[in-house]
């Protein structure tokens, strides 16, 4: 089995889920165990410097062979999405001839469903079973590093400037960067790698907030409710319908932004809801929270003060700390170019540790993994993909050392 598809089946057996009611960092002590892990492979490779923080975040850095070229940084994140269960991860490996995917007899990723398999004939496709997501999100990212890491140790003729790594916890609950240590790293710039199909690199990507509603109702007893009762639940679905319709994530694409209602829990008495915002356009962004303010504002005025309102800044659009150093873009096209691939350069459609990092003074933009549908059971990476981002990453590092 080749190399680097042993070590990302051994990657995603880690039960690295971050969770989200866990203040602490990481989130899951299955992030330090995969962390202590890595450290030890990269000191087996003979990256001596390599270890795990406080926090668990895990750095390593490579040596450069040339007298003078820019320090780049590659950075993955360890964790995987809370969506769906990231345990007892069993992959399947397919050389993919077309057609559905079976995964069990409760799921199929289907053609009709997902049309981009037909770009995929021919390739070696691995999946989940259909109970779990997979995980290459991000361990596909962590995995791709380490062979490059391995690579540039394995062949030292190959010229190179010093090369910084970086794996981080809990960026799936936007934490990512939080303690993430820019100065120590010293990088001059860096890529994240976390995205989807071959050839993307991005630089743009959604402004984002969460809200959470806590709304307190009155309950009484039903037979006697009449101009007494409050039922929260009916509150927070009153509140639902007075945010956009078209403006759902399933109706939008491209730069358009959107209210997500990702979980409610409540009774009559009392109903906690949380929501995320989303947009590209800082000034619809803005708008969409003066949108939020003005329907609790109203909701209040008409019920009587009964919502509480939490609303707080994830992250920003990094195109505005990128452009200025557009470089870093033509180093990546320049070599998918080289490698006869097309770049395709299109905005984030969520989030990235890139972009808390790019605002902290290292500018990241985010490269390529040939994963697809992350975040959940019909989750999938392409191996042919994986290793086009080996080689991809490699020569960037090389041109960058000319």
């Amino acid at each position: 089995m080749d190399k680097m598809l042993e070590r990302f089946l051994r990657y995603v057996q880690f039960d690295t889920k971050s969770d989200e009611d866990n203040e602490n960092c990481p989130s899951s002590s299955g992030q330090t165990v995969f962390g202590k892990e890595l450290v030890k492979e990269l000191i087996e490779m003979g990256i001596s410097d390599a270890y795990q923080d406080a926090h668990g975040y895990v750095y390593a850095s490579l040596d450069g062979n040339v007298s003078v070229a820019p320090t780049m940084g590659l950075i993955a994140h360890m964790d995987t999405a809370p969506d769906l269960s990231g345990k007892g991860v069993n992959p399947q490996i397919l050389e993919y001839k077309g057609g559905d995917i079976r995964l069990n007899d409760q799921y199929t990723t289907s053609v009709k469903e997902f049309p981009f398999l037909k770009n995929l004939e021919g390739q070696t496709l691995i999946t989940t079973d259909g109970t779990t997501l997979l995980g290459a999100d991000d361990k596909a990212g962590v995995a791709i590093i380490m062979t490059v890491v391995e690579y540039l140790k394995e062949h030292p003729e190959m010229p190179h400037g010093k090369l910084k790594i970086g794996f981080t916890p809990d960026e799936e609950i936007g934490r990512g960067a939080d303690l993430f240590d820019v100065e120590k790293f010293a990088a001059d710039f860096a890529y994240t790698i976390d995205g989807g199909p071959v050839g993307e690199l991005e630089y743009e990507n959604f402004n984002a907030a969460s809200v959470k509603l806590k709304i307190q109702g009155k309950n009484v007893h039903p037979g006697t409710a009449k101009n007494v009762m409050l039922n929260s639940l009916r509150v927070a679905f009153e509140f639902e319908q007075m945010l956009p319709v078209e403006q759902k994530p399933e109706y939008t694409e491209g730069y358009e932004g959107f209210f997500l209602l990702g979980e409610i829990q409540g009774t009559v008495d009392f109903t906690e809801v949380d929501y995320i915002i989303r947009d590209h356009s800082m000034e619809k962004f803005v708008q969409k929270k003066e949108l939020v303010e003005k329907a609790v504002q109203f909701l209040n005025e008409k019920y009587g003060d009964v919502i509480i309102l939490e609303m707080k800044d994830s992250y920003y659009n990094m195109k505005e700390k990128i452009e200025p150093h557009m470089e870093i873009i033509d180093l990546a096209k320049q070599a998918m170019e080289e490698l006869g691939i097309e770049p395709m350069i299109k905005p984030i459609r969520g989030g990235t540790d890139g972009a808390r990092l790019s605002y902290m003074g290292l500018p990241t933009p985010n490269l390529f993994t040939g994963g697809y549908n992350y975040h959940g059971r019909f989750e999938l990476i392409s191996y042919e993909g994986m290793k086009q981002s080996v080689s991809v990453i490699l020569k960037m590092i090389e041109n960058n050392a000319k």
